[in-house]
């Protein structure tokens, strides 16, 4: 059966000052995102710096990748490789998945990493790979939405980015303001100026992909 694989990496993480501290706020970033979507297969961390799920649409994982990233910005940075296909569990170990979903995540995640080095892509994160047959045309649409989704978000600053957690958590811009100490009026020029209704609007529309 298909499905969509999540594979994230940590970002330069061995340069950390605090690596525990680091680590420790990463596993909780996860553990809410779980609580939020009951993904097929949790996500948890693997070996180094990486972590991975098994999600039922490519709506939650294209969600659950942002909410990760926005959990760690702006100190911290994760890149993202989406693979649909089938995945199987590995009879010898349980918490292993493998098959063509999984590689389908892992070429994504290495074409995330390749894309940084080019002046149109270096703010790409995250990146998108279908495996099944006929899903070019999805998979070139996506990967076109996660270019412009992560130039935005890459270039927000530390207050943009509360305000947009806020906003993809249902709080309202006066409840915001109240949060942060600034005027509602604040709030409402940074949303027009960095095109944050802009990015939850696209949030949501991505999360009803099948």
């Amino acid at each position: 059966m298909s499905s969509i694989t999540l594979l994230g990496d940590l970002i330069g993480s061995r340069a950390s000052v605090d690596r525990r501290a680091l680590h420790t706020r990463f596993e909780q970033a996860l553990e809410e995102v779980n609580t939020a979507f009951s993904p097929l297969t949790p996500m948890r961390m693997q070996v180094g710096d990486e972590y991975q799920a098994v999600f039922a649409t490519l709506g939650d994982a294209l969600s659950a990748s942002l909410l990760v990233r926005l959990a760690l910005l702006p100190d911290h940075d994760i890149r993202h490789g989406i693979g649909r296909g089938a995945v199987e569990v590995l009879a010898e170990d349980p918490r292993i998945e493998d098959g063509p979903g999984w590689w389908a995540a892992r070429r994504a995640i290495e074409r995330a990493a390749g894309a940084e080095g080019g002046p149109a892509s270096r703010s790409l994160r995250t990146a998108y790979v279908a495996h099944d047959a006929g899903s070019a045309t999805d998979e070139a649409s996506v990967n076109a939405a996660l270019l412009l989704r992560d130039e935005r978000v890459t270039s927000l600053s530390e207050r943009s980015l509360s305000v947009l957690r806020g906003l993809l958590s249902g709080q309202s811009q006066r409840d915001l303001a109240e949060v942060l100490g600034i005027s509602p009026s604040a709030v409402s020029q940074r949303v027009r100026a960095d095109g944050l209704g802009a990015l939850v609007a696209a949030h949501e529309l991505m999360g009803g992909l099948t």
